[in-house]
């Protein structure tokens, strides 16, 4: 991949992270511009959004196979900014809900067919995956960074128009450097990765769709909630908008940079131990955050989303791991449309549950959905089982 076009798929990682959590980030001016006494009360309509961002990830998947990766990789950059233009434009929650819902089914296109296409020919896929994951999730820092500045100075459409604009700009700049793909990948020839048997890669597959439901939820409910989150726990401290948006976006920068250690890590070492001592950590994280406040409590933010963010490129680095590239896009795209559905929920539930108990309780669940992510992964393979199955499977064919 030529280094313009592979800074174009990682930069579309950062705007589709950005996207998705504009409006949490906006959500009290819009409230007050919708008429909404508590934030609170809006939460529920962005769940199509979420929803929609992992039921579209098998349709953007198989397309991604069978058009061409880059051709969904141009639908999804325009599809993108108009959509958030069209949030811009809308005057009340339901108009509001219906674009955010479009905004999402675009959404879906990167994950299957963006991190593809962009490791497809890499000898180091974890690093590629884990520069990937820091990119992106600077994305979820910018959307801290920039929705409050132009919240605060322009409002809160300009907070959708903007980004909209410039993700139209980067599509149109895609189609010039982009290169032209020969044949779409389920069209080639299969390549020679080393495929499990049907027994190991169901259990593989189980694990990677249950660890990503549970670790989807944390990072939406974390991302979706640490606005106000942060909000509540540093009023005695910090109370001007663009300054609480400038801390958040903090928390998300130191987090990003785990990504690119464990992505490095993955190519390096076995990744069943290295993952479960990411969760384990979490788990005392999530649960002394919920006792603490001030700048204690921020500290703790700061170490929940490091362990969030380190999670994140396990899933991506299994699918190149054992799955051939002429079809990661599909497979890619069914695991994330069973896990971001289900963790969708989250997001639908979080106004809610905030309202009725509180975000005490909600860290606590937090602690115990990571207990939950530590008991599945100890079902995965050890690397000493996979390759005496890698092997067994060499002689077969040897034979």
């Amino acid at each position: 991949m030529p280094r313009l076009p592979a800074l174009l798929l990682n930069l579309a990682h950062a705007l589709d992270h950005l996207f998705l959590l504009i409006f949490a980030t906006a959500v009290g001016a819009i409230a007050v511009d919708f008429g909404y006494t508590r934030w609170e009360d809006l939460m529920p309509y962005t769940a199509g959004a979420f929803f929609m961002f992992g039921l579209g990830s098998v349709p953007a998947g198989r397309l991604g196979d069978l058009w061409g990766r880059r051709r969904m990789m141009l639908v999804f950059f325009h599809g993108m900014g108009l959509s958030a233009i069209a949030v811009a434009l809308t005057t009340n929650a339901w108009q509001m809900a219906l674009a955010l819902t479009v905004l999402g089914a675009f959404s879906a296109i990167y994950h299957p067919v963006g991190i593809p296409m962009l490791v497809q020919h890499s000898a180091t896929p974890g690093r590629a995956i884990g520069i990937n994951g820091l990119v992106g999730n600077l994305g979820i820092a910018a959307a801290a960074l920039t929705t409050g500045f132009l919240v605060q100075h322009f409002g809160w459409r300009a907070a959708f128009v903007v980004p909209g604009v410039v993700s139209i700009a980067l599509g149109l700049l895609f189609a010039r450097v982009a290169p032209t793909e020969a044949a779409a990948p389920a069209r080639k020839k299969a390549s020679t990765v080393r495929q499990l048997p049907r027994d190991l890669a169901v259990r593989v597959f189980v694990v990677m769709v249950a660890s990503a439901t549970t670790g989807s939820v944390l990072f939406n409910l974390t991302t979706n909630a640490n606005a106000q989150l942060l909000a509540e726990r540093m009023q005695a401290l910090v109370t001007d908008p663009a300054r609480l948006g400038l801390l958040l976006a903090a928390v998300y920068a130191v987090a990003s940079v785990t990504q690119v250690i464990v992505g490095r890590l993955a190519d390096r070492v076995a990744l069943k131990p290295l993952f479960l001592g990411i969760l384990a950590t979490q788990v005392v994280l999530f649960a002394a955050a919920a006792h603490t406040s001030g700048w204690v409590w921020y500290v703790l933010a700061i170490g929940c989303m490091v362990s969030i963010f380190g999670t994140i490129p396990f899933n991506d680095v299994m699918v190149v791991r054992y799955v051939d590239d002429s079809m990661r896009s599909r497979v890619a795209g069914l695991r994330l449309a069973i896990s971001f559905t289900l963790s969708s929920t989250a997001v639908l539930l979080l106004g809610p549950v905030v309202k009725a108990t509180g975000f005490d309780l909600l860290l606590l669940g937090l602690a115990g959905v990571a207990l939950l992510s530590l008991l599945i992964v100890t079902g995965l393979p050890g690397e000493r089982r996979l390759r005496e199955a890698w092997a067994v499977g060499a002689g077969r064919v040897g034979s």
